[in-house]
C-alpha cells in the first residue's frame, strides 16, 4: 500500500514578504533618530544616568543581532550614529555591562482583533560554565549549565507576548500563572494551548479566571478530578471527549497541532544563538528579553502567509 501524498503549500505574497526580509537587513531600521538618546534628570539621589533606557537597548540589540563582545558593540554603534549623521555620545563597556542588569527592556507587539489565542512551550538555554577541557581533566561541577525559557505567542500576530525565565530545575506548569499575569486585564484571552506538562489544577485554575478555554491534553495517566471547582469540571469534560473519541481526534477537533508554531518561534529564538554569553542571572534575562523584542520586531516588517494548496 503506498503512502499518502504530502501536502503541498505555497506563499500568497513573494513580492511583499521579499521586501520585509530585505528590510530586516537594513541597520537603520533599529535607529529612531527621535529617540530620547540622553537621560532625563528625575532628581533622584546619587549620580544621574547620562544615557537612556532607550539607548542602552538599542546599543544592546545590536550586540544581540551581530553576536558581539561589548567593546565591539560600542565601535558598531558608533559607526551607525556616525553614517546616521548623528553626533551622539556612546555608552563605553562599562555603563552598558554595569546598566544590562537593570535594564527594563521594552517589548513591542501588535494587538490582534478579538480574543487572543496563546500558544504555551518552553525550551532550554545554555550559557557559560566549565569548558569541555576542563571538563574532561577535573571533572563536570555539580551546577547545571542551562536556564528555561517560557514563551506566550498569540497566534494571530506569531508576537511574543509573555516571557519568563528560570532555573533549569523549575519545571513548566508553575510558570503558567506568571506568564497569563504579564497579559494586561483589558485584553480578553479565548483559547490557551499548551502541551501534556501543564496538566495541572492550578494552570486549569489560572486559565479558568482568565475566562479562557485551556487546550491541553490530558497525560496518559490522567485520572478524573473531583469536581469541587469549574477548573476540574471542563478538564473532566476534556477528558471524557479524550477517553470517547481518541487523542488523534481530539487534537484534530480542538486545533491543538497549531501549538507548532511556537516550537518553530524556539528556534527563531535560538537563531540568535544557542548559549547566553552573560553569566549574572539580570544580564542574561535582559538578554533573552531583547531577542524577543528583535523577533517581535522583525513579525511586524512582515511574515510569510503559507496556504495549503493540495
Amino acid at each position: 500500500m503506498s503512502n499518502p501524498a504530502s501536502a503541498r503549500y505555497r506563499t500568497t505574497h513573494w513580492f511583499s514578504y521579499t521586501a520585509s526580509l530585505r528590510k530586516r537587513g537594513s541597520l537603520l531600521i533599529w535607529l529612531d533618530k527621535e529617540m530620547t538618546w540622553l537621560a532625563p534628570h528625575d532628581r533622584s539621589p546619587g549620580r544621574p544616568a547620562l544615557f537612556s533606557d532607550a539607548a542602552i537597548q538599542f546599543c544592546l540589540t545590536i550586540k544581540v543581532l551581530f553576536k558581539l563582545p561589548l567593546w565591539q558593540t560600542t565601535g558598531m554603534v558608533a559607526s551607525l550614529l556616525k553614517l546616521a549623521g548623528l553626533n551622539w555620545a556612546v555608552p563605553d563597556y562599562t555603563t552598558l555591562c554595569r546598566r544590562q542588569k537593570t535594564l527594563a527592556v521594552q517589548i513591542p507587539y501588535r494587538r490582534a482583533d478579538g480574543p487572543l489565542n496563546l500558544l504555551v512551550d518552553s525550551t532550554g538555554i545554555k550559557f557559560p560554565g566549565d569548558g569541555e577541557w576542563q571538563a574532561r581533566k577535573h571533572g563536570v561541577q555539580g551546577r547545571r549549565q542551562w536556564r528555561k525559557v517560557h514563551l506566550t505567542m498569540a497566534a494571530a500576530t506569531s508576537d511574543i507576548r509573555a516571557v519568563e525565565f528560570t532555573p533549569g530545575s523549575d519545571g513548566d506548569s508553575p510558570v503558567l500563572p506568571e506568564l497569563l499575569n504579564q497579559i494586561p486585564e483589558g485584553e480578553e484571552i479565548g483559547t490557551v494551548t499548551a502541551d501534556g506538562a501543564y496538566d495541572t489544577r492550578r494552570c486549569h485554575a489560572a486559565i479558568i479566571d482568565r475566562q479562557a478555554s485551556p487546550i491541553i491534553p490530558i497525560r496518559k495517566n490522567g485520572r478524573p478530578w473531583k469536581e469541587d471547582c469549574p477548573a476540574a469540571i471542563t478538564r473532566n469534560e476534556t477528558l471524557r471527549a479524550t477517553r470517547h473519541y481518541g487523542r488523534a481526534f481530539w487534537k484534530r477537533w480542538t486545533g491543538y497541532h497549531v501549538r507548532s508554531r511556537i516550537e518553530a518561534k524556539m528556534r527563531c529564538l535560538k537563531a540568535f544563538g544557542d548559549r547566553i554569553a552573560a553569566r549574572d542571572p539580570d544580564r542574561q534575562t535582559a538578554d533573552i528579553q531583547i531577542r524577543i523584542a528583535l523577533i517581535n520586531r522583525f513579525n511586524a516588517l512582515g511574515t510569510a502567509e503559507i496556504v495549503r494548496v493540495a
